[in-house]
């Protein structure tokens, strides 16, 4: 493991420190109640999410088209619409937050709202582009007719005929999502990937999959992800592990993007609470910079992270140093 790498079992602690702390602070909020927040991370996944399937707006161009509704910058109409039909369908994910954390509903999900999101996605650039490989039948958010040919990787899609069949079963399996098993993001890098097998539509399966994924999240309470552009071949090669049923790479990618989006929420709001400074002053003679680095790394130290840099406060060291010749137990999910 790469110097200064957390352990899974540190990003674990880090999750389920941070989500504790968005519940002792009410829960996730509505997008009403932290607009300027979920804005942000509305930009960040309209752009990274198309970005991951060729979208060539940047962030700016992307953040200038939702704001005002004006496409700035001389790219691909096509690239606007998709854009815009996948902005549209975040929208509507968003709403669907509870604010309340891991809230279990009776169904998670329907059928019906997986079509509908993914025509929600497609239809804008559908509408001016049309796939030419479509029959009537194919249109967004209609089941594919067509059996795709195996990816590069080796994957196999299912059979078109039984893609309604496949659905429902996968739609089953994620309505028994239980937040509080300790194997729950492993459950859902599994159901993530097996969305991709299935492969339902003829076209924006990808698109599709990280929308419901995000659907998933925010009705149980979690704040929605962003799988960065970046980590685009980290991403891709972890969906291709899953298709040989190891989900711990795509799992591991799931938590650090849930941590970074939870942390958008919370450090406002312990900031507001709280003397927050940056890890490194707080460093004395009893704690090197170093130490107390790895520390939070390993989810000894409370501490959260805004633009790559660690923060604590002097009450969360005082835990740290009354807790720290505390034994950590081994193990965690994933």
């Amino acid at each position: 493991m790469p110097a200064g790498r957390p352990t899974r079992h540190a990003l674990d602690q880090r999750l389920e420190k941070v989500i504790q702390d968005l519940i002792a602070r009410g829960g996730l909020p509505t997008p009403s109640a932290a607009e300027g927040i979920w804005r942000q991370i509305w930009f960040l996944e309209c752009h990274n999410s198309t970005a991951i399937e060729g979208n060539t707006l940047v962030l700016k161009e992307v953040e200038r088209l939702l704001a005002t509704h004006q496409a700035v910058g001389d790219k691909p109409l096509a690239d606007y619409l998709e854009v815009k039909g996948y902005a549209d369908a975040a929208a509507w994910v968003y709403e669907q937050a509870v604010g309340k954390t891991q809230d279990v509903h009776d169904s998670l999900l329907t059928v019906t709202e997986i079509r509908n999101v993914h025509a929600m996605a497609l239809t804008p650039v559908w509408e001016q582009f049309p796939d030419p490989n479509a029959t009537e039948a194919e249109t967004p958010g209609s089941w594919r007719r067509h059996d795709h040919e195996p990816f590069p990787d080796g994957m196999r899609t299912v059979d078109w005929v039984d893609v309604p069949h496949q659905i429902g079963d996968w739609c089953t399996a994620v309505n028994a999502f239980d937040p509080q098993d300790p194997q729950f993001l492993t459950r859902l890098a599994a159901a993530h990937c097996r969305f991709e097998q299935i492969h339902p539509f003829l076209d924006g399966n990808g698109r599709a999959g990280r929308l419901l994924l995000n659907l998933v999240l925010v009705r149980l309470g979690y704040p929605p992800l962003v799988i960065l552009k970046q980590d685009r071949d980290k991403y891709l090669m972890a969906l291709r592990k899953g298709d040989q049923r190891d989900f711990g790479s795509l799992s591991e990618i799931l938590t650090r993007c849930l941590i970074q989006s939870a942390e958008r929420f919370v450090i406002p709001l312990i900031a507001s609470e709280t003397d927050l400074v940056p890890l490194a002053s707080l460093e004395s003679a009893t704690f090197s910079q170093i130490t107390l680095q790895r520390a939070a790394e390993r989810g000894r130290l409370r501490s959260v992270t805004q633009n790559g840099r660690l923060y604590s406060t002097k009450e969360w060291l005082e835990e740290y140093e009354q807790s720290r010749w505390q034994r950590t137990p081994r193990g965690g999910a994933g």
